[in-house]
């Protein structure tokens, strides 16, 4: 019998996610930055990290705020939502410029070798501009620079909707068919979905709905990118050969029917 070689499709863009994707921000650098917001502003909540960790399943961080105050019996106006607002991001720029925020493992590394490779690379996430700019400045001498940015000041809802994607495919002007997502959450995987995206899904350990999930809706799920010395598990998916994810890997994604 003839043998049966599998097509494999170039990329042509890679969409990224930020917190907890690109990099861990949440608990060193959100979580914090919330409580100090909340101190200053003498509101009663404190999120330690097994509270942080239930709370993250709702995305959007003043929602997460103004449904965890009527949780606790407390209605918080929209002055106070804004004040949280401007208070936390202040606080959260700075941790991130004293350097409490790392990059995940084997970002930096993808990052260098799609650059190299002519691939386009975009942030789509629901966190504002000003701190998704505010990690970038600290991180910008370590990768490449991105093609393009947007954030949920570039749209009307963010993700679980589709509208960040929507955005920066029309921007890009990416084909879906050769352009992939990389996320780490369940409302990011939806909206990758909604809008046409295959996802390679490297779930924080908090978010148990990504994880139930993932194994439906993404095209491959690991513990993480993977560094040499720091193999990535593949929990699942097509099986990642060198022990990382590489442009070889992707593009293997992009052949696999979708799911």
């Amino acid at each position: 019998m003839p043998l049966l070689l599998l097509k494999v499709n170039r990329l042509s863009a890679v969409f990224w996610d930020v917190d907890g994707t690109l990099a861990d921000t949440e608990m060193d650098g959100h979580r914090p930055a919330f409580n100090t917001a909340f101190k200053e502003l003498n509101l009663p909540f404190y999120w330690d990290e097994a509270l942080y960790n239930r709370l993250l399943a709702i995305p959007g961080g003043l929602r997460r705020v103004k449904l965890h105050a009527e949780a606790c019996g407390v209605k918080l106006s929209k002055k106070q939502l804004d004040q949280v607002r401007d208070r936390k991001r202040l606080h959260y720029l700075e941790r991130v410029r004293q350097g409490h925020v790392k990059m995940r493992p084997g970002v930096r590394r993808l990052l260098q070798e799609l650059n190299g490779a002519g691939v386009q690379q975009w942030i789509v996430t629901s966190s504002g501009s000003a701190s998704v700019m505010a990690l970038l400045e600290q991180i910008q001498k370590q990768i490449p620079r991105f093609d393009g940015v947007v954030t949920s000041d570039d749209v009307a809802s963010g993700k679980p909707a589709p509208d960040g994607y929507h955005l920066a495919m029309k921007l890009s002007g990416a084909n879906s068919v050769a352009s992939l997502a990389i996320e780490d959450s369940a409302a990011g995987l939806y909206a990758t979905r909604a809008a046409g995206l295959r996802c390679l899904l490297t779930p924080s350990p908090w978010d148990a709905e990504a994880l139930r999930v993932a194994g439906d809706q993404a095209s491959a799920v690991l513990d993480h990118l993977g560094d040499p010395g720091l193999p990535a598990t593949v929990l699942s998916g097509a099986s990642c050969q060198e022990g990382f994810v590489t442009l070889k890997y992707l593009e293997t994604l992009l052949s696999v029917p979708d799911r």
